[in-house]
């Protein structure tokens, strides 16, 4: 749902005035342009649950759920329960017409997942962040938003941040895109993440030269549609004393939906290759290691998601997820201490008394598994209420 502003009352309001009457070129874009704000309120509470160990105050893993997060070791301190409102989310979106007969579109989105704010003793605040900052002319795109590597219309509709976390593709960046017919071709902004030799924290080597190349096409039909897209990319880590090593990633994903009788669809997604790490399972393993001679060893990986919707009646429905992650690492470079595997699966009921208004409850269990044969799983019951504006 979009609410459209009036021109004149969005000037005012965001006290853009002065910059309205500092020329005429500047009023006439306005006056053509036309702005549309939505979003939506979103309030989560859950029960969570760690075989092994739990999560500490303050973890993100709390907020939602990240496969690598998931415990392998430590007590067992009974459930938890957490609630936040870190999901709601407002968006504007503006469309200009050009003298052409063009439009210019932009759009500016924000939520508060993953930022800093007030503790729960007293504030419970949260600083907004920037999902999408783009603008679209003609058949380009520049600016952030989803990766073209991703397949959007794959996501199931989950309580949870994401819901299919561990097989999926997922990330937002700064990029250029050309469209045409299908067919993308997009450059975006790089970054390499790496396990050092023998294992240890991560390292965010921030060292690329070339951007990240993504190829995709995707065909709609009557059914459904699916998508291909295809990823190669520059793996680069420079520390300044004696490593300064590069090494090509590359991956694959296929993916998908199928619409069913009654509104029920299937979603389904698989991806491979070589050094994707941060593209998928949120960089539950990294692109490469640092082997013996101080050079880059790209790591291998799959996923894969499968999700279910069914719709019960015109106001509820069902959604039923199964999400799994394999990560092929060679251990006498990475130690034993980094994750092989990951899945989870999930189940929910939605209930909207009206368009704008639904109302959720959802389970799922999650398993990780170490190369040191450390296993841990996560038991969550989320309740959810979110008005769509």
């Amino acid at each position: 749902m979009r609410n459209t502003i009036k021109k004149t009352t969005l000037a005012v309001s965001l006290g853009l005035a002065g910059i309205v009457s500092t020329s005429a070129a500047h009023a006439d874009v306005l006056e053509d342009t036309n702005v549309q704000f939505s979003g939506y309120i979103k309030a989560d509470a859950m029960f969570s649950n760690y075989s092994e160990g739990t999560l500490g105050s303050g973890s993100i893993g709390r907020d939602f759920y990240i496969p690598s997060l998931t415990p392998v070791s430590g007590n067992d301190e009974g459930s938890q329960f957490d609630a936040h409102i870190r999901q709601s989310r407002f968006r504007f979106t503006t469309n200009t017409p050009t003298e052409n007969g063009d439009t210019i579109t932009g759009v500016l989105e924000l939520d508060f997942i993953v930022t800093d704010g007030g503790d729960e003793r007293i504030s419970n605040s949260y600083t907004p962040r920037v999902r999408h900052a783009f603008l679209k002319y003609k058949n380009w795109l520049v600016g952030q938003t989803w990766t073209t590597f991703m397949d959007v219309a794959t996501l199931p509709e989950s309580l949870d941040f994401i819901g299919v976390t561990d097989g999926t593709i997922f990330g937002r960046q700064t990029m250029v895109r050309y469209s045409n017919n299908g067919f993308e071709v997009a450059l975006e902004n790089p970054e390499t993440t790496v396990t050092p030799f023998g294992g240890g924290g991560r390292i965010v080597a921030d060292d690329n030269a070339v951007p990240d190349f993504i190829a995709a096409y995707t065909a709609t039909r009557d059914w459904g549609h699916f998508k291909v897209a295809g990823l190669i990319r520059q793996l680069s880590y420079d520390d300044g004393a004696g490593i300064d090593a590069d090494e090509t990633g590359y991956g694959i994903s296929v993916s998908g939906k199928i619409n069913l009788d009654n509104g029920d669809d299937i979603r389904l997604l698989f991806n491979t290759g070589s050094g994707i790490g941060r593209y998928t399972a949120l960089n539950a393993h990294n692109g490469a290691v640092i082997d013996a001679n101080g050079d880059l060893e790209a790591i291998d990986s799959y996923g894969y998601t499968l999700a279910y919707r069914h719709v019960w009646n015109p106001k509820t429905r069902s959604n039923f997820m199964f999400s799994a992650l394999e990560v092929d690492n060679d251990t006498a470079l990475t130690g034993v201490g980094v994750t092989q595997s990951t899945y989870s699966a999930r189940a929910n009921v939605l209930y909207s008394p009206t368009k704008a208004l639904t109302f959720g409850a959802e389970y799922a269990f999650a398993h990780r598994e170490t190369e040191a044969d450390l296993e841990g799983d996560m038991n969550r019951v989320q309740f959810s209420a979110k008005y769509a504006f």
